[in-house]
């Protein structure tokens, strides 16, 4: 029934590092992923939890404006995943008069929040498409 999407970009965490953060909440309830992310000691975890606050915050808006029910207990992170952003290049001096490069990697992170009814939905679609 509802769906929401949070992203943030230009994040500066490695996306390696990212990956396992947000490999930790995929397909889990968003209060529970929002209570994971809360203890993990990863500092990923931290702008990871801002993001499905975020998203829940966006289904609450948009179920609002849709003007339908929607029961937080239900909204589940029916896709996460971590892109590549940009690097910045920074250089560091080192003997000899030789340089040394520093890749400092950012991360796109993205979040997406439903219900369990949009989940079958779709997934009937796709075994349809799948079928023929």
């Amino acid at each position: 029934m509802v769906e929401s999407i949070a992203r943030v970009r230009h994040i500066r965490v490695t996306p390696q590092k990212a990956r396992r953060v947000v490999a930790l909440i995929r397909g889990k309830q968003a209060l529970e992923a929002l209570a994971i992310l809360k203890f993990a000691p990863q500092s990923a975890s931290e702008p990871v939890g801002k993001l499905v606050a975020a998203a829940i915050a966006n289904a609450r808006v948009k179920a609002d404006a849709s003007n339908t029910f929607l029961d937080e207990q239900d909204l589940y992170v029916s896709r996460a995943f971590v892109d590549e952003g940009t690097t910045l290049k920074r250089f560091q001096p080192r003997a000899q008069g030789r340089a040394f490069a520093i890749k400092k990697r950012t991360s796109h992170i993205t979040v997406v929040l439903a219900t369990p009814d949009e989940a079958v939905a779709a997934g009937s679609s796709t075994k349809k498409k799948a079928s023929k």
